[in-house]
């Protein structure tokens, strides 16, 4: 069994990437896979979690469902280890903008994943702008309880799904934290339906591979921590 470990807090997560893996319906025992790869040459940090709205409806995906996401901090010179059965890994580096959002020095409960593409090659600058200048922007300068850190990054190899935001939480609830963004950016901006709201939600290169929220399971923080 995973050793126990002190909380991770926003403020430990400072490497240029991150690998996923979206994990089946089997993954009982997935801090056994955990303490595993911790000692991968290039993970330096390990947070997984449970999915917490499985089978959602509310927003399109393209992505199959998974059980179990497992984050994992890495180094600029990472390459990807082999991945069980059942289990999509993913590698993504961080964007050149920062991310935006507030560090509250608390750990990371939940996250929000969210998976995106262009619809066209031409199209994943302009899909990149938008949400740095206006999606993520608004949901930041609300200030949603609960929420901490949203990071943009993008697929090493520039594939599907071509970019990841990143939603830390520090609420008990994720789901829940999730469910109680739109309302306040429809304070903000507007109902459905106005230019500001409508402009918020929706881009004309934007494809949603997949989103969800995951509640915490198990961290290995940086050694450092």
């Amino acid at each position: 069994m995973i050793t126990p470990y002190p909380p991770w807090t926003v403020e430990d997560r400072t490497e240029p990437g991150l690998w996923l893996e979206l994990v089946g319906a089997n993954a009982a025992n997935y801090a056994d896979r955990a303490d595993e790869l911790i000692s991968f040459p290039g993970i330096t940090s390990a947070w997984w979690g449970l999915n917490a709205n499985p089978g959602r409806e509310d927003l399109p995906r393209k992505i199959p469902e998974f059980s179990t996401l497992g984050i994992y901090e890495v180094v600029a010179a990472f390459s990807p280890p082999t991945v069980p059965g059942g289990t999509t890994g993913l590698h993504f580096r961080r964007t050149p903008r920062p991310g935006q959002g507030v560090l509250t020095g608390t750990p990371t409960t939940g996250v929000l994943l969210v998976l995106i593409s262009p619809r066209t090659a031409e199209g994943a600058g302009t899909l990149r702008d938008w949400a740095d200048f206006v999606h993520i922007r608004h949901i930041a300068e609300v200030a949603v309880p609960g929420y901490s850190m949203i990071t943009p990054y993008e697929s090493a190899d520039q594939s599907d799904p071509r970019f990841l935001h990143l939603y830390e939480m520090d609420s008990a609830d994720p789901e829940a934290t999730f469910a109680s963004m739109r309302p306040l950016v429809e304070q903000r901006l507007g109902p459905p339906g106005s230019d500001a709201f409508d402009s918020w939600a929706w881009h004309a290169e934007l494809r949603i591979m997949y989103v969800n929220t995951f509640s915490r399971t198990g961290v290995i923080p940086p050694v450092s921590s």
